[in-house]
Order: C-alpha cells, then sequence, then structure tokens
C-alpha cells in the first residue's frame, strides 16, 4: 500500500472516529451521566457528616471545575478528542491488516477489526476490572488498580495478536473454520488463566446502591460499543469508496 493511500486511510480513520465519537457522546450523556450524577450525590452524602464534624477545621472546599461544565463541554471534549485519536490509530492497524487476516471486502474488514478491537481493547479487561463510578474505590490503590487494569488490556491485545497468529498457520491444515475454532479457543483459555491469576480487585461500599453500579457499567459499555461500530460502519464505507471507486468514475477517468 502506497504512503498516498495510507494518508488518505488515516484523514479518514479520524473523520470517522469523530462521526463515531458523536455518536458515543451521545449515548455517554443519556445513559452514563444520570449513573455518575447519582454515584456523585451518594459520595457526598456520605461524606457530608465528615464535613459537618471538621468544618471549623477544613472550611469549604472550593470546585475547580462546575459539575455542569463536566456533565457538557468536557465530556464533548474528551470523547470527541478521544475518538479522532483512536481513529487514526485504528486506520493505521487498517491498513496493516487488510488483505492480511483473509480475503475480505474493505467494509468487511473495517467491521472485523473494530469488532476484535472492541472485543481485546475493552470488553476483556472490562470482564477483569469494570468500570467503576465515583464513590467507588480507595484512592490509595489507585495506581496499583490502574496498572492491574493496563497490564489485562496489553495481555488482551498481546493474545488476540498471538490467536490470529495461530490461526492463520492453522488454516492451511486444518481449514480456515476449524483454524479459527482453534484460535478462538486458545485465546479464550489463555485468557481465562490470566483472569485466575491476575488478583482481583473489589473496593465497592456495602451501602452503594447495586441499581446505580450496574447502570454505570452497562453505560460504559454501550458508549464504548457504540464508539467502535460506528467507527467499523463510517470508516468501513469512507475506505470502501477509496479503494474500490465506482465503475462509472473509472470509465470516466479513462475516458478523460
Amino acid at each position: 500500500m502506497d504512503s498516498t493511500t495510507v494518508r488518505n486511510l488515516l484523514v479518514r480513520g479520524m473523520l470517522a472516529g469523530l462521526a463515531a465519537g458523536v455518536l458515543a457522546l451521545i449515548v455517554a450523556y443519556v445513559l452514563g451521566e444520570p449513573s455518575v450524577d447519582k454515584a456523585i450525590g451518594f459520595e457526598e452524602a456520605q461524606a457530608q457528616a465528615h464535613a459537618q464534624a471538621h468544618a471549623h477545621e477544613h472550611g469549604h472546599e472550593v470546585e475547580l471545575v462546575s459539575r455542569s461544565l463536566q456533565s457538557t463541554a468536557g465530556l464533548a471534549t474528551g470523547i470527541l478528542v478521544y475518538g479522532v485519536a483512536f481513529g487514526g490509530i485504528a486506520a493505521l492497524a487498517y491498513c496493516f491488516a487488510l488483505g492480511r487476516v483473509g480475503r475480505f471486502s474493505p467494509r468487511a474488514t473495517a467491521l472485523l477489526l473494530s469488532g476484535c478491537a472492541l472485543l481485546a481493547v475493552y470488553v476483556v479487561p472490562f470482564l477483569k476490572y469494570p468500570a467503576n463510578p465515583p464513590a467507588v474505590g480507595d484512592g490509595d490503590t489507585i495506581g496499583k488498580r490502574t496498572t492491574l487494569y493496563f497490564l489485562m488490556l496489553v495481555l488482551s491485545v498481546l493474545l488476540a495478536v498471538g490467536a490470529t497468529i495461530l490461526g492463520r498457520r492453522l488454516a492451511p491444515g486444518l481449514g480456515t473454520w476449524w483454524a479459527s475454532v482453534a484460535a478462538v479457543g486458545a485465546f479464550i483459555a489463555v485468557t481465562g488463566l490470566a483472569f485466575a491469576f491476575l488478583p482481583s480487585v473489589n473496593e465497592v461500599p456495602a451501602d452503594f446502591p447495586a441499581d446505580v453500579l450496574w447502570r454505570f457499567r452497562v453505560s460504559a459499555l454501550a458508549i464504548q460499543a457504540t464508539l467502535w461500530a460506528g467507527f467499523g460502519l463510517v470508516f468501513g464505507e469512507l475506505a470502501h469508496r477509496l479503494l474500490e471507486p465506482r465503475p462509472a468514475a473509472r470509465r470516466t477517468a479513462v475516458t478523460v
């Protein structure tokens, strides 16, 4: 693939990431923010008694960024910037994967890449270390929890790459179907071992509302699913138009 095509795909990937970010922003605002508000309310209620007891010593804390700004402009900026950045990275991964993962069309390759990336980059680490709303988690262990999460993420991505390589090497002898079954089975088995050996983290307060925790985690998963699915659909169409132009456009180019 020449550099011009890579550059064009990179630009299209960033645009697709921006479009997917808009969709994810809507989901985050509709589904995620109500759960965050409830979690913050719980946290404030828990801290109110302690704050009143020591009010004469500490006084009132100044809120540097208002909650309304966080849930609107802050949320939009974070998701859209993330969408553009991840879209560019995914487009480069697409350039490498195109033609190497099977004889798929540009659209199918984009959807396949998005689905596998969602699974490896988010779903697998999420199953071991799910997202937590405010008021959940000990501030003293945030470094440890972050390290464990990123370790699980790196392991998941490496195992996904290894499963892909394994499937390609087994395909000539077993056929595409059974090679894929073997690769997926190996991925699940080794991921299960990682789940078993890595330490678990459970710092949810006993009195934290279970429905708030559940809704927050479902919304976090929905945001990522929307982001990756939206990217796969939009980028797949843009890549298809670039890599496989319409016959009429080709005839016009030849005539001119």
